[in-house]
């Protein structure tokens, strides 16, 4: 056998002991998480109005919007860390809190495992300590412990304490601990927030390839929406306690329920017109109206990369020309309409300021909303 056969075994048998750490239980019931008409109010003020999520077996759901949306609210009440006040929390199959019948399981029983933002390990324990807290003395445990710090690649700090360990590390270590009983749920908030940018892309696809081979229902708690696109398999958008759009990445992306949701992905360039025979007329030409009547004034949206430009010339002026890694950020003033349009184009155009440009624009990418 050669030394590719060995690691290729190795890895095949971390991936059993993992798995069957999740699945030793034949009696538990099957993972996943649901809130059900969930509102919630601090001192009479609204936080979650009507909330509706459902995270299923080894499903990312990642909550996207803005700090104070109610987002941290919606994982404390999932994990028992507040009382329910509306709605019903379900569990792996399991109602955990309902506020219309007062049943409340406290947190211990909740089979949840939750991951803080500043990881909160402990000190005084080293690595493999921290992870089996939860697990300590229980049959497999060890195994499973060695198989985890196993794949991702931390068995030669088992015995490291934390303050010696990356950021990267303590987080993949806070992410282990928090797998290690074999929650039906995992809860994340912000977990990636510590970690510099180089770091953060390579810990978040090692973490989401972690958990679709765990299988557990998660939940995670966001405001980057880069972040959001690269690990969930569904999005949730929230904004003032409610959610606004659920779907996948691509979905919330590409069709936009309204403006707020649209900018949540970045700068936009806005048009104004009104429909007229199914097509908006803007200061940059026409556009398809959808499903706008006649007469209607509406905001045509559209994103920065999809604006091409045509170095040769035309009727923009360059204000400024950036250069964004693998892409480029050009400004321009459209001399016709006098609107400053963004554009990002693939690869290197650094356009001169002052110099004339040709613009287009995609206007099978476009939005159209009511014009505020």
């Amino acid at each position: 056998m050669t030394a590719e056969d060995d690691r290729a075994a190795s890895g095949r048998q971390r991936r059993r002991v993992l798995a069957a750490g999740r699945t030793a239980d034949a009696d538990a019931p099957a993972p996943g998480l649901r809130f059900a008409s969930v509102s919630h109010a601090y001192d009479g003020v609204p936080v979650l109005r009507d909330i509706s999520i459902a995270v299923g077996a080894g499903e990312i759901v990642c909550l996207l919007g803005p700090s104070g949306c109610g987002k941290t609210t919606l994982l404390r009440l999932a994990a028992g860390l507040e009382r329910l006040q509306t709605g019903r929390v379900e569990i792996g199959g399991r109602v955990v809190a309902d506020a219309r019948t007062g049943t409340v399981l406290p947190p211990e029983r909740r089979r949840v495992g939750l991951m803080f933002q500043d990881y909160a390990l402990f000190p005084h324990l080293t690595v493999g300590h921290n992870i089996a807290f939860g697990i300590a003395g229980t049959a497999g445990g060890e195994a499973w412990v060695q198989a985890a710090l196993a794949r991702m690649g931390l068995s030669d700090f088992s015995s490291a304490y934390p303050h010696t360990l990356s950021g990267g590390q303590q987080q993949r270590c806070a992410l282990l601990r928090a797998l290690a009983p074999h929650p039906d749920v995992l809860l994340l908030d912000e977990p990636f927030s510590g970690l510099d940018m180089a770091l953060r892309a390579q810990v978040r696809d090692e973490t989401a390839a972690f958990l679709h081979e765990t299988g557990i229902a998660t939940l995670i708690v966001t405001h980057d929406p880069e972040e959001a696109m690269s690990i969930a398999d569904r999005l949730a958008v929230m904004a003032e306690g409610e959610v606004i759009q659920q779907g996948t990445p691509a979905d919330v992306y590409l069709a936009p329920v309204n403006p707020f949701v649209a900018g949540l992905f970045g700068p936009l360039n806005a048009l104004t017109g009104r429909v007229d025979s199914g097509r908006v007329d803007t200061q940059l030409g026409p556009f398809a109206a959808g499903e706008w009547p006649d007469g209607a004034s509406v905001t045509v949206l559209i994103r920065p990369e999809n604006i091409a430009i045509d170095p040769a010339g035309g009727g923009a002026k360059v204000m400024s020309s950036r250069l964004l890694g693998g892409l480029s950020a050009i400004t321009v003033v459209h001399e016709g309409s006098g609107l400053t349009l963004r554009a990002t184009v693939a690869g290197i155009m650094l356009p001169p300021a002052g110099s004339r440009v040709g613009v287009a624009l995609d206007s099978a990418r476009a939005f159209v909303f009511a014009a505020p």
